[in-house]
């Protein structure tokens, strides 16, 4: 805090920021990566497939798995830590963690303050009710109260500031204008309002389809409707200003890409390769 207020003394300061924020960009994470061994990677516990605690309350699913893929390739072990999402979002991490493998779009607002060295996968999403909703179409949700993970990008298309703009992503319309947007922590807290009955909390919920597929699986009565309102180019995240670090990961994702890696890895988890859109 010292420092900033510094800076606005003149251009002194201004110039001993441009000198910090130089150094900090020349591989620093990487060198710490490279000679501790370890990679540290953030990620949600409740969030299944894609990652979450399993039996052995050990953290699993896709996006685990395709990080530990990462550190291996890179001669490392990998640490998860679970801070909240807005905090993964918001970026200025300040070394807690090194990498997001955490099944993340890149946007415009989000390449602000994080870089996106390169996507993994691609993931539809979905619109889904109670099981005892009369709801069959999109359509039908105009007006209705819809539950989403707060900060991400569920909430974006709702607000209707979502902007996608990866190459290969089909375009999208915003077809859902809801009458209360209802924001969650996590998915699964979303699912367990909505489970308690059509309308009684929320009327519908918008999240990843593989999500709402795996709920469904683990009991949850809901079920999905109408066609993916749009297709999510998922992102490995980084803090900005190591560009070594972002070339790094970009060249071993690349590799699990032309390997087949990625590709066993989204059938494994969700039963059908999401590394491409067809």
């Amino acid at each position: 805090m010292m420092i900033k207020r510094r800076m606005s003394m003149g251009l002194l300061g201004a110039l001993v920021l441009a000198m910090i924020s130089v150094g900090a960009s020349a591989g620093e994470v990487l060198d710490r990566v490279m000679s501790t061994n370890v990679l540290t990677m953030s990620s949600d516990p409740e969030y299944p497939p894609q990652s979450f605690l399993n039996d052995k309350n050990e953290m699993d699913g896709f996006d685990v798995e395709v990080g530990r893929e990462i550190a291996q390739r890179m001669g490392a072990e990998l640490k998860v830590v679970t801070p909240a999402w807005e905090i993964i979002t918001a970026g200025s991490w300040g070394g807690r963690w090194d990498i997001s493998v955490g099944s993340m779009t890149p946007t415009t607002e989000r390449a602000e303050v994080l870089s996106f060295p390169v996507v993994y996968y691609y993931t539809p999403a979905a619109f889904a009710v109670h099981v005892d909703s009369p709801v069959t179409d999109v359509a039908e949700l105009n007006g209705k109260t819809i539950g989403v993970c707060g900060g991400c990008t569920y909430e974006a298309y709702l607000n209707k500031t979502l902007v996608v703009d990866a190459e290969g992503v089909p375009p999208f319309t915003f077809d859902v204008t809801a009458g209360e947007i209802r924001t969650y922590e996590t998915d699964t807290n979303v699912f367990d309002d909505l489970r308690l009955g059509d309308g009684v909390r929320l009327d519908a919920v918008l999240t990843a389809r593989p999500t709402v597929e795996e709920a469904i699986k683990n009991g949850y009565p809901l079920k999905v409707i109408g066609k993916a309102p749009f297709y999510e180019p998922l992102a490995v995240a980084i803090d900005k200003g190591d560009e070594e670090f972002a070339a790094k990961i970009k060249e071993v994702v690349e590799s699990m890409h032309a390997d087949g890696t990625l590709s066993e890895l989204s059938v494994k988890w969700y039963g059908v390769d999401l590394t491409k859109v067809d």
